[in-house]
């Protein structure tokens, strides 16, 4: 098996969406290909097949690949839940919480993991693309290293790094980079790429020239800003609203401690869906529908609502007729009370919920991970709905007489799963990726605003496999991939 790998001058210089895009074009060429990210660091992730977990991103990547999501993939995730700490994630399981301090001294460990994750892989396909995590030129961080240079040494494989010119200084980012790796970490940099550029290629000449002599590397290509491409997001939250003509109005939570806030891409790429993000010192604003979303950390992120008077602001907002939904951890904050005595979260072990139903959660050590099926129930009305679940802990109580939806299929026989009032004004559910299926969003729509007009739903699906068709056609056309793939089928080792 050959190796590829994509690193950045930054986080966010265009790692992942060229990856996902090296993947299409190879598969199209009839190359066994997978995607590979040694160590991901996101609270965006997706649930296996065999109930693993792994980054959003390598989800993405795989289906670019056209082959099924895997552990192997990303067999390294880190879910940060404080500043200084993370769930540390092995092969899809979750170990345990971590500070940053004690994973540091784990490290060792981990690249085992990492390297078996690569030898399992390197028996099935012809191609690895590999995309690293921030960049490779953090001192600190270079000890020990399994996510970007440490990794391509350990494996010995040639490096392609990317750099986003739209941010500024590209040419610095690029040569100051390269400065601060060792003699053999720059030999195996083969090439540049250029991410997101605006303008007249012709103006950028002279500065191509310039880097390809100082540097003695190939500039492989120049990739235009793409306007208005939409797919699934690493980490950052998308808040780009492409709202021309509201028909409905929702507000999502901006929750710091968000997770799998792609739950909301369907609604937010939706024209005739104003979403508006509400986040720290902001107000609700008057919205049809209110969400609260998944979170990492519920009880730190429940108090985080209340103290930003997002709780008194709901109350309001169902006074006046509003619908309310709680998505898995937005769901554990609308019962009475939240135990955590594992402090499987944080250290704090009680809180009490919002107090909107009447149940209590229990968090737990096991973390339930499922891709389940399932027929949404609202007022009389039923629709087919497809998701995943990925959550820490249970929820009891006379609330869920009535619930939100009946699984067709579980891996784990479960029967039902979440809520709905008694009034008809709220809801929860434990289910991710609700809005992806059209049928469940028209039907939740209808549940919060009857007849509300919405002509034309984003089957995210078709959606995501146009973009994925947009990415590989731009690099096509705009890189080198001849060289690219010589690179990557020439590489005999650094020789250092």
């Amino acid at each position: 098996m050959k190796t590829l790998m994509v690193q950045g001058t930054t986080s966010d210089a265009g790692k992942s969406t060229l990856v996902a895009a090296l993947c299409r074009v190879f598969v199209e060429q009839d190359i066994k290909v997978a995607p590979f990210k040694p160590q991901n660091m996101a609270l965006n992730s997706a649930v296996t097949e065999d109930g693993g977990e792994i980054g959003r991103a390598q989800a993405l990547q795989a289906i670019a690949a056209k082959v099924a999501p895997r552990v192997d993939f990303n067999p390294i995730l880190l879910k940060p839940n404080s500043d200084t700490g993370a769930q540390v994630i092995i092969h899809g399981k979750a170990i345990s919480n971590m500070e940053a301090q004690a994973y540091h001294d784990y490290k060792k460990v981990a690249m085992d993991a990492v390297l078996t994750s690569q030898q399992c892989l390197s028996e099935e396909f012809e191609l690895l693309v590999v995309e690293g995590a921030g960049s490779p030129a953090e001192i600190n961080l270079r000890a020990g290293d399994i996510a970007n240079m440490g990794y391509a040494e350990a494996v010995d494989c040639p490096v392609i790094i990317i750099a986003d010119i739209d941010k500024g200084g590209v040419f610095a980012h690029l040569v100051g980079t390269l400065a601060l790796l060792s003699e053999s970490e720059q030999a195996r940099v083969k090439g540049f790429v250029i991410n997101r550029f605006r303008g007249d290629l012709a103006l950028l000449q002279s500065g191509l020239d310039w880097l390809e002599e100082y540097t003695g590397k190939p500039v492989l290509g120049v990739l235009p800003y793409l306007h208005d491409l939409a797919l699934d997001a690493e980490d950052a939250v998308a808040i780009d609203n492409q709202v021309t003509q509201a028909k409905v109005k929702i507000a999502v939570l901006l929750l710091p401690h968000i997770s799998n806030h792609t739950d909301f891409d369907a609604l937010r790429l939706n024209p005739q869906i104003d979403i508006n993000y509400v986040r720290h010192t902001q107000a609700i604003p008057n919205v049809d529908l209110i969400i609260i979303p998944g979170s990492k950390n519920v009880i730190s992120d429940l108090a985080f609502l209340k103290n930003e008077g997002w709780g008194e602001q709901i109350k309001r907002h169902l006074r006046y007729g509003g619908k309310l939904l709680g998505i898995c951890g937005g769901l554990q904050m609308l019962g009475s009370d939240i135990f955590d005595p594992d402090e499987v979260e944080s250290k704090q072990t009680h809180c009490k919920g919002l107090g909107f139903a009447d149940f209590v959660t229990h968090l737990g050590q096991q973390k339930v991970l499922t891709q389940a099926q399932g027929m949404i129930i609202l007022q009389g009305q039923q629709a087919k709905v497809t998701g995943y679940e990925i959550h820490a802990g249970s929820s009891q109580g006379p609330a869920f007489d009535k619930p939100f939806l009946k699984f067709t299929q579980h891996p784990h026989n479960v029967v039902q799963d979440g809520f709905i009032s008694v009034d008809n004004c709220i809801a929860g559910t434990y289910l991710h990726g609700l809005f992806d299926n059209r049928e469940a969003t028209q039907l939740i729509l209808d549940w919060v605003l009857p007849n509300s007009g919405i002509a034309q739903l984003i089957d995210i699906d078709t959606h995501r496999e146009q973009q994925l068709t947009r990415l590989a056609e731009m690099c096509k056309e705009h890189l080198d991939l001849e060289k690219i793939t010589k690179i990557y089928q020439d590489w005999e080792g650094s020789n250092l």
